[in-house]
């Protein structure tokens, strides 16, 4: 037979855990097997040992060592978690300072744009062509085409346009 198949049965045997039925064969298989009646007794002596530990009364100074030391070990853990706290919060307000110290500087306020008023030029009366003059000719425009006048100033970005009939 395979005695590993009746460790379970044993076991439950030895508990009083067994119908009367099955608990029968369990008592002929320990007659004729001693590797088993060895492991029943062994159960046997192990359960007595307990139930007479357990029938004992706990002395209540043992359950007031055990608590303190679930109370310290309970704190240990909370002093863990606020070193924690306080490093991370250091931390935090190292960072930001780093951060206030090293921003970049606010751009310069852009110049001040100040318009220039620039003086009328006095109107003046056209002079008559004479006649004979190519050169004047050709340097005033046709009548009917504007004049485009460009007035540079000190900046070379501001350029101004002046169109004229």
């Amino acid at each position: 037979m395979n005695c590993v198949e009746w460790e379970e049965r044993i076991a439950l045997h030895a508990g009083g855990d067994l119908a009367p039925g099955e608990s029968a064969e369990v008592e002929r298989h320990l007659a004729g097997c001693p590797a088993c009646h060895e492991f029943w007794t062994g159960l046997c002596g192990t359960l007595n040992i307990l139930r007479d530990e357990h029938r004992a009364g706990i002395d209540p100074a043992h359950f007031t060592a055990v608590r303190s030391n679930v109370i310290a070990e309970i704190e240990r853990g909370r002093k863990t978690w606020r070193r924690l706290a306080w490093v991370s919060g250091v931390g935090i307000a190292a960072a930001l300072m780093i951060g206030l110290a090293l921003r970049p500087a606010p751009l310069p306020a852009p110049p001040l744009r100040v318009a220039v008023r620039i003086p009328s030029v006095p109107l003046t009366p056209r002079a008559e062509k004479p006649a004979n003059s190519r050169l004047q000719a050709k340097s005033l425009p046709h009548k009917g085409q504007p004049v485009l006048i460009k007035l540079q100033t000190d900046d070379p970005k501001i350029v101004i346009y002046w169109i004229a009939d």
